[in-house]
């Protein structure tokens, strides 16, 4: 199982590697090379996802001693591929950038940082988003761990209950056995 998971992490290796020297290329190709490189780049990075849920599918099924290992690969994997994204993302702006400004003439240096700006700025939302909804499971884990704990405690409650009631009836039944016993002693 874990080669199968070692043989998609060879295959993402070599992919991601293509990916990044791809979008490297990307600002400085011109006219239909550069559409083609972006449109392969696109597929590229599909090929990627895939993979990764094919990885992710081959963590589900190791054991879990070791799955945490696998893991923890996964989620820097996954931010892997979320910088690809990113910085695909900005190759493409730096390439819609040079179209607009082949077009108009115009430098447009003031936007380049304006969008710069923007593009920090949205990838920070969006960190803050994941850790919010990373903080909002764990709460709703929390919770529900802490229901299932309730209900065990409101379990034991009753047994305990239960069982206080037996040890009275008991009790109430050996006061009367004793005093049958003196009874029949006495005569």
């Amino acid at each position: 199982m874990s080669s199968d998971f070692e043989g998609y992490e060879q295959d993402y290796a070599v992919l991601t590697a293509e990916i990044t020297g791809r979008i490297g290329k990307v600002p400085r190709l011109m006219g239909d090379e550069k559409k083609q490189m972006i449109l392969n780049v696109e597929k590229q990075l599909e090929e990627a996802r895939e993979l990764l849920e094919q990885m992710d599918l081959e963590v589900r099924e190791i054991p879990v001693q070791s799955r945490a290992m696998y893991s923890n690969r996964m989620r820097s994997y996954k931010q892997e591929m979320g910088k690809l994204d990113a910085d695909f993302k900005r190759s493409r702006i730096a390439y819609s950038d040079e179209v607009r400004n082949e077009l108009l003439g115009d430098e447009g240096n003031s936007s380049e940082s304006q969008r710069a700006h923007l593009l920090d700025n949205t990838e920070r939302l969006e960190r803050s988003s994941r850790r919010l909804e990373a903080g909002y499971q764990v709460a709703v884990e929390t919770e529900q761990i802490g229901q299932n704990i309730l209900e065990n405690l409101n379990q034991d409650r009753e047994k305990i209950q239960r069982a206080r009631e037996r040890l009275r009836e008991t009790d109430a039944n050996l006061g009367k056995s004793s005093r049958v016993l003196t009874g029949m002693l006495r005569r």
